[in-house]
């Protein structure tokens, strides 16, 4: 199996168990569930997973880490203290998530009434970015708290998660225009959701081609060094987040220019839509102001 593949299924253990990690390589002592049902069960966290990465920016590289911590299956006795650190991470998070819900909010209103402040989403877009700054160092002791507390093996588990948030992150920021693809990109799936005609898709498309020019700068290379560095040393006996070269930088790629990607984007399809398709994507938009599933827990 080509690592492309491989990681794609890694993907889905983030939300669906280990079954996938045995294609990958690895092994397991129970019987395999069919093959239909596995893919059927994977598509479905990833479809959700994607759906998540494309609303949901604020924490950067470190918002991958906290939902790595959902599924990690950690020991019994190490339960509460990562649920603490978790807490710890949400709490860090907490100004660029809510910058993060009035940008959402604003785009929301923008479309229930046809017309986007834009002013107001530049505004909230800056607020994201400079919130998820922060927040390398914010979230350095809870970061170094979790390291001594994982086992090697449970450390090693979380930085591939951490790896397979950042997949799943590009494949949901991306506008292919039809390319080749396992995953509908954010244009078909709008278009899936609303009932879109073959001439807005292709105005929705040409617009985005055209318009779409986020104002932070992003570097997919700075941002893989960064979440690299982060494995490595996470996986190490020795570890201190407070060393991590280019965290802030990371984070910052991450939740400005996600945030102005998911603006321009909103503000590309506006226009396109008819009265009644701006209220279904408005209701559609406005959910994602208070979901996290993250922080809910799911130990």
């Amino acid at each position: 199996m080509n690592s492309k593949t491989c990681r794609i299924l890694i993907v889905g253990t983030v939300l669906i168990g280990p079954w996938t990690m045995v294609a990958c390589g690895g092994s397991s002592t129970h019987a395999a569930p069919p093959a239909v049902a596995v893919a059927a069960a994977s598509d479905e966290a990833t479809a959700g997973l994607i759906e998540h990465h494309r609303y949901h920016h604020h924490g950067g590289v470190t918002l991958f880490i906290a939902m790595s911590l959902d599924t990690l299956g950690v020991l019994p006795e190490e339960k509460a203290a990562i649920e603490k650190i978790r807490t710890r991470l949400h709490d860090a998070m907490n100004p660029a998530l809510a910058a993060e819900q009035s940008l959402v909010v604003a785009l929301a209103d923008g479309l229930d009434v046809g017309t986007i402040d834009i002013a107001r989403v530049d505004a909230d877009v800056a607020q994201v970015a400079a919130a998820a700054s922060a927040l390398a160092g914010a979230s350095a002791d809870a970061l170094n708290d979790l390291h001594a507390i994982l086992t090697p093996i449970e450390r090693l588990a979380l930085v591939e998660k951490v790896e397979s948030h950042w997949v799943v992150w590009q494949q949901a920021n991306s506008e292919r225009g039809g390319s080749p693809n396992p995953e509908p990109d954010h244009v078909e799936s709008v278009a899936t959701d609303l009932g879109l005609t073959p001439d807005q898709v292709g105005r929705i498309r040409g617009g985005l081609g055209e318009e779409i020019k986020p104002a932070f700068r992003f570097s997919v290379q700075e941002v893989k060094t960064n979440i690299r560095a982060f494995g490595d040393a996470f996986e190490s006996e020795r570890f201190d987040a407070r060393s991590l070269p280019g965290a802030s930088e990371a984070n910052d790629h991450v939740a400005g220019w996600g945030a102005s990607h998911l603006a321009r984007f909103v503000e590309t399809v506006n226009p396109v839509l008819t009265q009644e398709q701006r209220v279904m994507f408005a209701q559609r938009v406005r959910e994602h102001a208070t979901h996290n599933p993250s922080a809910q827990g799911n130990l």
